[in-house]
């Protein structure tokens, strides 16, 4: 296999609640993957999978084309949603602790701390307790050991959770520099935004199943709607009147005396028919073509998702 992680077939059922249902996702090596969906789509018992916390009732996971197994874990850096650091521990104590499971010597996590405390500039936490930390200042210890092990596969669930910009800022800039230095990363997140500025590909989960996967460009390209803004200074009626049947103006914007135009091509009219009509009329400032961001995709496929579950269920 050429994925660094391949889920194949996950089902699990808790009691009278299925989770997943027949879910799979293959996570290429040297990525951000994205993990979405709404609260309750079945991501964290994915995850829950994935990091051996429970297991499947059926399929399988492989990682790097071998079946998951105990030993993986060393190979895997996973930060939870839910922070699990102990409140009364030391800073130093606890990070140190938490490296020496994951497989490393004292000595060796000793180097690799503090290369990250001076990194983060949290030097002078290292004697303080967990419980005087805010809940940023936790989060960037938690990531820290998330990663210090330097996991072929690292799991972010909410990472961003608890930062102000700055610092999300931050964290933005590790997880890019750790895929460029070669890990592989799972991305779990409600920040659509993120999705588009990190991901490299996603699955979409709604309601225990898989609906949508690919790569985030083709993906976006996938859902174009041959739709154009059109900005320019003129005469509005005039604009709108020289449309004729090839296009249907879908909104418009007025700004600093530029006014923007929403425009939906119709049947096989082209952006340059559109343009040699209305082009004599109007002084042109600017074009771009307006591709859904992940947040209208995401709302209009779990709303769709749902309405056809809906409707299955009054059949």
């Amino acid at each position: 296999m050429s994925d660094l992680l391949f889920a194949q077939n996950i089902t699990k059922q808790f009691q009278d609640y299925r989770a997943l249902d027949d879910v799979s996702i293959s996570v290429p090596p040297n990525t951000i993957f994205g993990l979405l969906g709404p609260n309750g789509a079945g991501k964290t018992t994915l995850i829950r999978i994935i990091n051996q916390i429970t297991g499947p009732d059926s399929g399988q996971v492989f990682l790097n084309g071998e079946k998951l197994q105990a030993h993986h874990i060393s190979q895997i850096g996973y930060l939870p949603e839910e922070r699990g650091l102990y409140r009364k521990m030391e800073v130093g104590e606890q990070a140190l602790y938490l490296a020496q499971l994951k497989g490393l010597s004292r000595a060796e996590a000793m180097k690799r701390l503090k290369y990250w405390f001076e990194k983060f500039e949290i030097q002078s936490w290292w004697k303080k307790k967990i419980e005087e930390l805010s809940k940023g200042m936790q989060q960037k210890v938690q990531f820290i050991v998330t990663v210090l092990h330097e996991p072929k596969l690292i799991i972010l669930d909410e990472p961003f959770s608890g930062f102000d910009p700055i610092n999300a800022n931050m964290i933005k800039n590790e997880i890019l520099e750790l895929k460029q230095k070669g890990s592989t990363i799972i991305f779990s997140t409600h920040n659509m935004g993120s999705v588009e500025e990190l991901c490299d590909h996603i699955a979409l989960i709604n309601k225990s199943k898989k609906i949508l996967d690919g790569q985030v460009k083709e993906i976006r390209k996938t859902f174009k709607t041959n739709t154009y803004e059109i900005g320019f200074e003129g005469n509005m009626m005039s604009f709108t009147h020289n449309l004729w049947t090839g296009a249907e103006l879908q909104g418009k914007r007025e700004d600093d005396g530029i006014t923007y135009a929403q425009i939906k091509l119709l049947g096989k009219t082209t952006i340059n028919d559109v343009l040699s009509s209305v082009l004599p009329h109007i002084t042109l400032h600017g074009l771009k073509e307006v591709i859904p961001s992940m947040n209208d995709i995401f709302i209009s496929c779990v709303s769709k998702e749902n309405v056809v579950l809906s409707n299955n269920l009054t059949e």
